[in-house]
């Protein structure tokens, strides 16, 4: 059959235009989830492999998503007096060793300079791995009266962890981006607060802004940072692969670094005391699990509190169409949502189809497109479509703010919907060590009885080491569910303390 009248004619524009590159997935995501994954960070122009493995480059659409998490975070902690810090990148060996479980917990990981030029260092000097170590000789100075407290710093910096296997951007690499809080209080019940306080941003950052559903938990004794009292964090779960993933962390230190840095201060009474201490983080593997959840065999699909760009605008002109108008319109456009505070911008390359830009930018994740061609310029109006469904609405022109504002909300509620509603289908109660392996091998989140011992979880990490990994506890969730009299632990037939997530994970 014969080509309608507008296919010639976009035919024919097609022709005219520059040689494009080839866009498109290569690997599915329920077929090749790792294939998929490092081709989507690569294609979206989100990362760059370099030249040594482990070690990625963060092009601007990975940074200004990262910024964007850190202009929240920052305002945030900065409303409970958190004060902007930064200290060196290095750490010297006698210092690095003071505390003995805490270096033990890195000691595989950290990565040492040990010359300069040619010449042997004299001491070889750590490249931190966290800055605990780093900061807490310099808090024992600071730190004198109960005047002093609390202290409260944070510092956004880099951190290098060497030592692993299966590298994997943002998710496992050994150099990454991150915020590090430390704090220091008079009394336990302060830092308990703050502990809290923090995790709940963490809840913030993955379910308002990344649209991620995570539990908020406590971690195991076996689990828990080095050396520090205990340690509370807030869990994801892909369900792809049937991992969960440790998506931020928020420990209380309790006073063990204080003894071990002699960090002391005269109370009110005018006596010697310990201080309690914080610490807490989340780093660039936020952007990982964001793109892990949301992305498709389209690319990546960004929440629109993240998008760099919430809105791009695509001329669609054919070839006797007024250029000039259809241009005009779109500028007008990307001007009317700027001013209005919407992330929008314009795609006015010439030299690529329309076709070809909206492979592009849905590669790119982008929520929304906005389309203008002849007819919509001689109706006042715009088309409309969003990448997370596809659905196209047009809408006049003069109601463009207002419509593209409610369009991006139902995206970024959308978004978290349907993930939680994936996560929460992949979760399965459990009561004994049959039913934990049968879930285990289906890829399953595992809430499990449990007797709180260590000596089982070793166990259950020992039976069930493998190929895939060994499954562990991913934490405790704080909303527990009845337990009811006479429960016993899944693993050791012991009474049951608490219900705990169990899983493997990354």
């Amino acid at each position: 059959c014969r080509p309608t009248r507008a296919e010639a004619e976009v035919r024919s524009w097609k022709k005219e235009v520059k040689k494009e590159t080839k866009l498109g997935m290569a690997y599915k995501k329920d077929d090749n989830f790792g294939e998929w994954y490092s081709e989507v960070v690569v294609n979206s122009e989100m990362i760059e492999y370099y030249d040594i493995s482990g070690c990625y480059i963060l092009r601007p659409w990975a940074m200004e998503i990262w910024e964007l998490l850190k202009e929240f975070f920052d305002a945030e902690i900065k409303k409970l007096k958190l004060k902007p810090y930064y200290f060196p990148l290095f750490v010297t060996e006698n210092v690095l060793q003071k505390e003995k479980d805490h270096i033990e917990g890195f000691a595989p990981e950290v990565a040492w300079v040990t010359k300069s030029g040619k010449s042997d260092l004299e001491a070889p000097i750590a490249i931190r791995p966290t800055s605990e170590t780093v900061m807490y000789p310099y808090f024992s100075k600071w730190i004198r009266s109960h005047r002093d407290l609390p202290l409260k710093c944070n510092q956004w910096c880099n951190v290098v962890r060497w030592e692993f296997s299966n590298p994997t951007p943002f998710i496992r690499s050994r150099e990454f981006l991150w915020q590090e809080g430390h704090t220091v209080f008079a009394t336990k019940e302060e830092a308990d607060e703050e502990v809290l306080q923090i995790l709940e941003l963490y809840r913030r950052i993955y379910e308002e802004f990344l649209a991620v559903p995570v539990s908020k938990g406590r971690k195991s004794e076996m689990e828990k940072f080095a050396g520090g009292l205990y340690t509370t964090s807030v869990e994801a779960f892909i369900p792809n692969t049937g991992r969960g993933i440790q998506g931020a962390t928020s420990h209380c230190l309790g006073q063990n670094f204080a003894k071990m840095f002699d960090i002391t201060f005269e109370n009110e009474k005018g006596e010697r005391s310990m201080v309690w201490q914080n610490s807490w983080a989340y780093t660039t593997r936020s952007i990982g699990v964001m793109v892990m959840t949301h992305g498709d065999d389209k690319g990546l699909v960004l929440p629109p509190k993240v998008a760099p760009i919430q809105v791009i605008v695509i001329p669609v002109p054919f070839k006797d169409a007024d250029t000039t108008g259809i241009k005009g319109a779109c500028e007008s456009a990307v001007y009317t949502l700027n001013q209005a505070g919407i992330r929008a911008d314009l795609d006015a390359r010439e030299n690529y189809s329309p076709g070809w830009k909206y492979s592009q930018w849905e590669m790119k994740g982008v929520p929304l497109r906005i389309e203008i061609g002849p007819k919509d310029l001689a109706n006042k109006q715009v088309r409309i479509v969003r990448r997370d469904n596809g659905t196209k609405v047009d809408i006049p022109s003069t109601d463009l703010v207002e419509q593209v504002r409610v369009l991006l909300d139902g995206f970024q509620a959308n978004l978290l919907e349907t993930a939680k509603a994936k996560r929460d289908a992949c979760i399965v109660i459990i009561s004994t060590w049959d039913e934990f392996i049968a879930a285990l091998n289906d890829k399953k989140l595992i809430l499990a009885p449990w007797c709180d011992e260590e000596e089982v979880e070793k166990d259950v990490k020992a039976r069930t080491k493998g190929e895939l990994g060994a499954a562990k506890t991913l934490c405790t969730p704080f909303d527990q569910p009845d337990l009811p009299s006479g429960t016993v632990c899944f693993a050791s037939g012991k009474p049951a303390q608490k219900w705990s997530f169990w899983g493997r994970s990354y």
